[in-house]
């Protein structure tokens, strides 16, 4: 491992590519009224909302896509094209004129996110494993924090001046950076360790990923969690001004739940170094599961629209647990499949996304003005990822030496 790639570089670089993936939500909500009545939707209409769902279906489908290209080529120049359509993306989006020109480009924006997005445990894998693995992938996630905390304030500063269109340009610019760091940083999988690209090679590859129980059912595990903060992701903006009437107060608190999650990730890496990797994330939902049905009971209790900041106080600790499995379970895994990294890291990644938005879609559509729906749909997902984290950890000297077995090549 070169100097370049220390662990703090790493931590910086994986964290600068997650947020890569997450500018192109980020900088979406606080502009929804703005780009609705510019690409012909009135004012309101709930089909704005689409910018966001097909940017994360082409961020689903372009990881499973891109996953074996990865362990074939290399990280670097695999990177390197998806961050190409990244800025195609971009730079249509914001030149679109109406409604379906604009769901065109935004899917090729979230296929171009795809690539940054599946680097983050990809490159990871590359360089550490286990618990060191876990911990380091919490750190990153705290790092990236930094861009969902900000993003929204910056673009609600540049709102109040200028247009969304000069917003979403900035993702051009972000793309361009990636570029040029992709390259400055190197390359993290060995020439000897490259795949073959075919459909055999490919298809067993498939098979030990969804035979080997331990990364089948984390990658579940984290759906559900994901799942549940997908919700939180395409409704709050809409709980925030329809439930609550604080839609002025959006961006600000939006971001500032942000801190105590990032301060969460750090806080987790003496827990994983104390306790391990799978108790600190049976922890964590079990934690969560309490918060939610504390949550549900209070929405009950209160017809749908409980005190707001006894609701927020819940769904954001609620919140900070459910997001601390997503970098401790990826790690867990991820694991056993050694140079699978790239194309176990797409399934993991296309796989969690996709179920995901679509546990978002189901329970958001519900959401009109009570918070009931959120609520419940946060129990659920809980208690269905803790009871995954239990298949995923049963027989698991089993799953180890299943998946220690000869790797296609």
């Amino acid at each position: 491992m070169s100097s370049k790639q220390s662990q703090i570089n790493v931590i910086f670089y994986l964290a600068f590519l997650n947020g890569l993936t997450a500018f192109g939500v980020d900088a979406s909500l606080p502009a929804f009224d703005e780009i609705g009545p510019d690409i012909g939707l009135l004012d309101g209409s709930s089909r704005i909302s689409l910018i966001i769902t097909i940017y994360i279906i082409g961020v689903a489908i372009g990881q499973i896509i891109c996953g074996p290209f990865v362990d074939r080529f290399g990280r670097g120049s695999t990177l390197r094209f998806g961050l190409g359509l990244y800025m195609a993306g971009a730079l249509g989006s914001l030149l679109s004129q109406n409604l379906l020109s604009m769901l065109i480009f935004r899917l090729l924006w979230g296929l171009g996110s795809s690539f940054p997005a599946s680097m983050r445990t990809t490159i990871a894998r590359d360089i550490y494993s286990g618990d060191e693995m876990a911990k380091v992938m919490s750190k990153i996630m705290a790092v990236f924090l930094l861009g969902p905390i900000i993003t929204p304030l910056i673009s609600e500063a540049f709102l109040s001046f200028t247009s969304w269109r000069f917003v979403y340009s900035l993702g051009i610019l972000l793309g361009g950076v990636g570029i040029l760091w992709s390259i400055w940083f190197g390359e993290t999988l060995p020439s000897a360790n490259r795949r073959n690209l075919n459909w055999n090679t490919t298809s067993k590859a498939f098979r030990k990923i969804f035979s080997t129980r331990i990364t089948t059912g984390y990658i579940l595990a984290v759906t559900f969690g994901q799942g549940a903060f997908l919700i939180w992701l395409s409704s709050s903006q809409p709980i925030f001004d329809h439930v609550f009437g604080k839609a002025n107060q959006f961006a600000v608190i939006f971001s500032i739940l942000g801190i105590p999650t990032a301060v969460a990730f750090f806080a987790s890496n003496n827990f994983i170094s104390i306790f391990g990797a799978k108790r600190v994330a049976i922890f964590s939902i079990g934690f969560s599961f309490l918060l939610n049905t504390a949550s549900l009971i209070v929405a009950l209790l209160s017809g749908g629209v409980p005190n707001f900041w006894i609701w927020l106080v819940l769904t954001g600790f609620s919140n900070i647990f459910l997001s601390l499995l997503t970098p401790i379970g990826l790690s867990l895994a991820l694991e056993p499949m050694g140079d699978l990294a790239g194309t176990a890291s797409g399934v993991a990644g296309a796989t969690s996304l996709g179920g995901a938005a679509l546990l978002a879609t189901i329970f958001s559509s519900q959401i009109k003005h009570t918070v009931t729906p959120l609520a419940l749909g946060y129990l659920l997902c809980s208690i269905i990822s803790l009871f995954l984290i239990f298949y995923a950890e049963s027989n698991i000297e089993k799953n180890i030496d299943k998946a220690e077995t000869e790797t296609p090549q």
